[in-house]
C-alpha cells in the first residue's frame, strides 16, 4: 500500500500545495474538490511522460499485493514491512541529499513529529497490517478490501465536519455493500475471518493517515516528508515484529529466493520508483487523473494473484470487487465534479 491530498475542511485555508508541500504522503486518496473562485487554468496537454508515470503507478502499485504475499511466505510480516520501508527511507534520503543537498533533509521538531505520526498510521498501521493479513488472505482479496479506502476517507471527513456531497455518500453505501460481499469468504470459512478483519483495520488506519496528512504540518519537500514517514513506520514495524517474537526461530538462510526478490522489488519499485512517479504525476497532471489508480490497482492485483499464485476467483471476490470499484469510481467522479 502506498498518497496525495485530501481537501481541507471547509472554511480553512488550504495548504500551499497539498501534494508537493506539507501534506505529501505515499497513500491513496480522493481527488480534491475545487474550492473558491480561482481563475480557470489553461488546459494542459497530457504528454507521453504523464501516461508513462500513470502506467507505472497502475501496474507497480497493483503488483505490490502480490509481492507482499510472496515475501510473507518465508519472512515474518512486520519484520518484512519494517525492513522494506527502512531500506527505502535510507535510499530515498540519499537521493534527496544528492539532488538537493543535505540541507533538504533538515526539518523542525514539529514537522518531524507530524511526519512520524503519519508514517505510523500509513506504514505501520496500513502496510504492516496488510503484511500480517496476507499470511492468511489471498493477495487479490486484500487489494479489493483496501480499495475501499476512499469510502473510509469520506466517513472520516464527515466526522471532521465536512460534507462531501450526496454522490460521495452514495459511493459510501455502495462501497459498504461491496465490503459486505467481500467478507463472505471469511464468514464461510474459505479464508481466515481474522485476516479479513485485519485488512479492514489496515484500510481504516491508512485512511486516517491520509486524512491526517492533509491537516498536519509536514516538511515542505514531499520526498523529505516521505523519508521520515517511511523511517518512522519502518522502525516501528521492526519493533512490533520483535515484540511479537517474529525473530525467534527466524533464519534468514531459510528465506526463499522468491521472497528475497519480491522484497527487493517492493523496496525499489513499490516504495521508490512508483512513489516518485506518483509524486511527479501529482504536479504534472490533474489530481483526478492520478486518483484513478484507486480503482485500477485492485483489478491488477486480482489478475496477478490469479495468474501467478493461482488464487481462486470466487463469486464473492468478483461481485464484491466490482461493487467496490464502482463505489470508488462514484466517489472520485463526485469529487472531480466538485
Amino acid at each position: 500500500m502506498t498518497s496525495p491530498a485530501v481537501d481541507p475542511a471547509p472554511g480553512t485555508p488550504p495548504a500551499a500545495d497539498p501534494t508537493a508541500g506539507p501534506t505529501a504522503a505515499p497513500a491513496p486518496d480522493l481527488a480534491p474538490g475545487l474550492r473558491g473562485a480561482a481563475p480557470a487554468k489553461p488546459v494542459r496537454r497530457l504528454g507521453g511522460a504523464v501516461w508513462a508515470a500513470l502506467a507505472i503507478v497502475y501496474v507497480v502499485w497493483g503488483s505490490t499485493y502480490l509481492g507482499i504475499r510472496i515475501v510473507v511466505d518465508t519472512v515474518p510480516p512486520f519484520l518484512a514491512s519494517g525492513a522494506r520501508f527502512v531500506t527505502a527511507a535510507l535510499l530515498l534520503a540519499a537521493l534527496v541529499a544528492w539532488r538537493h543537498g543535505p540541507a533538504a533533509l533538515k526539518v523542525d521538531r514539529r514537522r518531524l513529529g507530524s511526519a512520524a505520526l503519519v508514517g505510523l498510521l500509513l506504514i505501520l498501521g496500513g502496510n504492516g497490517l496488510v503484511n500480517l493479513a496476507e499470511t492468511d488472505v489471498p493477495s487479490g482479496l486484500a487489494a479489493l478490501l483496501v480499495a475501499a479506502v476512499p469510502v473510509w476517507v469520506v466517513l472520516l471527513r464527515t466526522a471532521a465536519g465536512e460534507r462531501p456531497g450526496l454522490g460521495a455518500y452514495g459511493g459510501v453505501l455502495l462501497g459498504m455493500a461491496g465490503l459486505a460481499v467481500l467478507t463472505l469468504p471469511g464468514l464461510s470459512g474459505e479464508v481466515g475471518l481474522g485476516g479479513v478483519l485485519t485488512v479492514l483495520a489496515a484500510a481504516l488506519l491508512w485512511s486516517l493517515g491520509t486524512v491526517s496528512s492533509a491537516r498536519l504540518p509536514l516538511p515542505a519537500n514531499p520526498f523529505t516528508a516521505s523519508v521520515y514517514e517511511m523511517l518512522a513506520g519502518g522502525l516501528a514495524g521492526i519493533v512490533v515484529g520483535l515484540i511479537r517474537g517474529e525473530h525467534r526461530g527466524f533464519d534468514p538462510g531459510t528465506v526463499s529466493t522468491a521472497s528475497w526478490a519480491a522484497l527487493g522489488y517492493l523496496v525499489v519499485f513499490g516504495s521508490l520508483i512508483a512513489f516518485t512517479a506518483y509524486a511527479w504525476l501529482l504536479q504534472s497532471a490533474p489530481v483526478s487523473l492520478a486518483a484513478t489508480y484507486a480503482y485500477v490497482n485492485p483489478v491488477v492485483a486480482v489478475l496477478l494473484g490469479a495468474l501467478i499464485l493461482d488464487e481462486a476467483l470466487t463469486w464473492p471476490i468478483l461481485l464484491g470487487g466490482a461493487i467496490v470499484v464502482a463505489a470508488v469510481c462514484l466517489i472520485v467522479s463526485t469529487e472531480r465534479r466538485r
